[in-house]
């Protein structure tokens, strides 16, 4: 089992910054992947950044790059999503997930996720 417990959202302006963590405990040495996901109200939720344990390889939805920027720190077992320049419509529930080890879940899709967090509220106000 693999615990994950995200932390830092809040209510922010637009142009705002936040940064949220996700600690991770429990059996976290197979971890090879490591993805925020969101969902806004009345949405599904969709991939927003992922990151390569071993070597720290970052993946980013179009709508994030230049603004967003994912980073882990292994000896915490923490991954990180610095946030910048926010905008109203980055509004929703942020979700850290970890990407099922075997076989190999699908990088930006929620199906390829085995553990959640249990979300962190993010509101851009404009």
């Amino acid at each position: 089992q693999v615990q994950l417990v995200e932390s830092g959202g809040g209510l922010v302006q637009t142009g705002g910054s936040l940064r949220l963590s996700c600690a991770a405990s429990g059996r976290t040495l197979t971890t090879t992947t490591m993805g925020w996901f969101r969902q806004a109200p009345g949405k599904e939720r969709e991939f927003v950044a992922a990151i390569t344990w071993g070597n720290g390889i970052t993946y980013y939805t179009d709508s994030v790059k230049g603004r967003f920027t994912i980073s882990r720190d292994n000896a915490k077992n923490t991954v990180y999503l610095q946030m910048n320049s926010l905008k109203p419509e980055d509004t929703a529930v942020y979700y850290c997930a970890r990407r099922t080890v075997y076989p190999p879940g699908v990088l930006r899709a929620t199906s390829g996720y085995d553990y959640w967090g249990q979300g962190t509220q993010v509101t851009v106000s404009s």
